[in-house]
């Protein structure tokens, strides 16, 4: 956590936690609840998206704004009573292709701000604690910067063959009791571990159906990521660097990016090794590993004398595909290009789009559109992938076209007046707007 993070967002209190946190890594964090105050809620409403989903009370957050001091008092003062009681989530399941669902919880506006001040808290003081390999859903880091890592390890020869560990159904395996004796470990207050505690031991409505889980944190959930993010620095992180890397006879490395897991070898004995042994580690944490996901495979860089072919394997990580190609110099470099499965999820989702929303007028949906456009380029707008760009603005296009000619029968949409269109209200040029590539 930055200094800059530090001044402009954490209040004095907050920043002697943080400084405390840091001076005595091993040491119990006591009597934290009393920082979560009205500023802190505040600040937490407001980190809220204004069009997120409403949960079982049907209270927007545009609406709960509208009084928001009188409710922020009311919200704060029953914490301090003890009487704030978490309201059920609700479950919805969001497609994620291969006709499976990923389900969702959506909480109150009332219970996303709490969710979101205990993040603010427990933030300050894990970020303290989580080691360099982490990534996901932490201050100042991206998907993009553990990209960059792992390109860094390959280019230096740490990565020659690589890891792909998948754990199944991480969020809904976690253990509660297991957690807890984590949490434990470095915070020494009741309340808050009470607070934490009714966060998670909280029902789920599915459609008509209601139901407690035993265990898990629900995906969606604005604390779940943290708390994903300290189960598995206990998990992994701690043991690889303190048991696995120690014991590795060549160069190694992880990069995690939440639940999405990849080591590195430089010698395939230890990678498999690490394969043999991962499982057990995971089980006694109540997780388990993918057998079909899990892999180990040869990512060596081709020798020069190789004049043409491919690498000898590709992997997927963070919606790219990595793989060795050609520079124009001749030599062997790690490139990337957009996952085919993401790709055509992002498409099928444009696809819905202009289909539920054809009745809108033209300047909507090209506005529409163009966030939409400007948003994948933004993330998958790197070097090395402006083929898998084109062809995705050029689906965009075939796509948008389809359902303005079925808007009306009697004035076709031509490809040649539909160019026209285009010129007066452009969309977003193919563009690269990071460079992932990381000299050694």
């Amino acid at each position: 956590m930055s200094e800059a993070k530090t001044s402009e967002n954490m209040s004095t209190g907050l920043a002697r936690v943080m400084e405390r946190a840091r001076k005595d890594p091993h040491g119990k964090m006591l009597s934290l609840s009393h920082h979560i105050d009205e500023a802190m809620l505040r600040r937490a409403f407001h980190r809220i998206r204004k069009d997120a989903a409403v949960g079982v009370d049907g209270v927007t957050v545009e609406e709960y704004g509208q009084d928001l001091e009188h409710r922020l008092a009311d919200l704060h003062g029953r914490m301090k009573a003890m009487k704030y009681r978490h309201q059920p989530i609700r479950r919805v399941h969001i497609p994620k292709g291969d006709n499976k669902t990923r389900p969702i919880g959506v909480s109150t506006t009332e219970d996303k701000i709490v969710q979101g001040a205990l993040r603010e808290l427990l933030e300050t003081i894990y970020e303290q604690d989580f080691l360099d390999c982490s990534y996901g859903f932490r201050p100042l880091r991206s998907a993009h910067d553990a990209i960059k890592t792992l390109s860094k390890s390959i280019g230096q020869g740490k990565a020659n063959f690589i890891l792909e560990a998948d754990i199944e159904s991480f969020f809904d395996s976690l253990d509660r009791p297991i957690l807890r004796e984590m949490l434990e470990e470095r915070i020494d207050d009741k309340s808050l571990m009470r607070l934490i505690g009714k966060c998670l031991h909280v029902g789920v409505l599915d459609g008509a159906e209601y139901f407690t889980p035993e265990e898990g944190a629900a995906q969606g959930s604005i604390l779940s990521p943290l708390l994903g993010n300290i189960y598995l620095h206990h998990a992994i992180d701690l043991w690889y660097k303190r048991d696995v890397q120690p014991r590795m006879r060549g160069r190694s490395c992880l990069v995690r990016y939440a639940d999405d897991l990849l080591f590195g070898f430089e010698r395939r004995d230890d990678a498999e090794r690490v394969m043999e042994v991962l499982g057990k580690r995971l089980s006694r944490y109540g997780l388990r590993l993918s057998q079909t996901k899990t892999r180990l495979l040869d990512f060596r860089r081709p020798s020069a004398s190789q004049q043409s072919g491919k690498g000898p394997s590709t992997f997927d990580f963070l919606g790219f595909t990595h793989y060795w190609r050609r520079s124009r110099k001749g030599s062997w470099r790690l490139a990337w290009k957009t996952r085919k499965k993401s790709r055509h999820k992002t498409i099928t989702a444009l696809q819905t789009w202009c289909k539920n929303n054809r009745h809108l007028s033209i300047p909507e949906q090209h506005a529409a559109l163009t966030r939409r456009i400007r948003g994948h380029f933004n993330y998958f707008g790197v070097n090395d992938n402006q083929k898998s760009l084109s062809m995705f603005l050029h689906k965009v296009k075939r796509t948008w076209i389809r359902w303005l000619r079925r808007r009306s029968q009697r004035t076709r949409m031509t490809w040649k007046r539909f160019d026209r269109m285009l010129r007066e209200m452009p969309l977003p040029k193919v563009k690269v707007y990071k460079n992932l590539w990381a000299a050694p």
